[in-house]
């Protein structure tokens, strides 16, 4: 990423992490996304020509560019702008086809040195689904790698790997589960190599 901001937002009883950087040049997006509890509630993505941004104008252009972005979401979340799509992608919203994916073993996913995550999907009325595509990386590694994995009959799956190498900037545990047209996210940033941590919300994720 060569650019990005992170801020915890309060709104009312309700800390949300607003989160936008720099895709890069082989995905030329500035993408933002605003997290509750672990879980992107919106998300708003803006495609550049880094052909123009980045050779006309330089990086300083694609730097406030993305702070902007940055700073309209913010606004946007303050002012109840995107009231609407936040509440549609609470998990507690009862919609057909949604997903919801959930860590259970949130306290002990990472020990020895490696990724060990037990996972569960839930559908509509917050049922367990079976057959739901499951995927999860450490995003930020020095090596880019997705594990997948299919639920079972009770809507769990477990997904195990080695602790890829780390780069020295933002890193974050992030797990998708998708099925047709229906997914959910969750992301937990690491805030330094030793202890792994939730992101804004504030539920530690620390391995043994």
């Amino acid at each position: 990423m060569s650019s990005g901001f992170n801020t915890d937002v309060r709104v009312g009883d309700r800390v949300f992490h607003v989160q936008t950087e720099d895709r890069g040049p082989s995905h030329p997006l500035i993408d933002t996304a605003i997290y509750l509890q672990g879980r992107v509630v919106h998300r708003h993505c803006i495609s550049y020509d880094p052909q123009t941004l980045l050779t006309e104008l330089g990086n300083d252009a694609l730097h406030k560019r993305v702070e902007q972005q940055h700073r309209t979401l913010i606004e946007d979340l303050r002012t109840g702008k995107i009231d609407g799509e936040i509440a549609g992608a609470s998990p507690h919203s009862s919609q057909p086809g949604r997903v919801q994916v959930q860590l259970l073993n949130a306290q002990s996913w990472l020990s020895g040195g490696k990724v060990s995550l037990d996972i569960e999907v839930l559908g509509a009325d917050d049922q367990p689904t079976s057959g739901i595509q499951v995927e999860a990386e450490i995003e930020g590694a020095l090596r880019d790698a997705q594990h997948r994995s299919t639920t079972d009959e009770r809507g769990r799956t477990h997904i195990e790997f080695p602790l890829p190498p780390l780069g020295k900037g933002d890193l974050a545990l992030v797990i998708r589960a998708h099925q047709d047209a229906a997914k959910d996210e969750i992301r937990f940033t690491m805030r330094s190599r030793q202890a792994p941590a939730a992101n804004a919300a504030g539920n530690q994720l620390t391995g043994s």
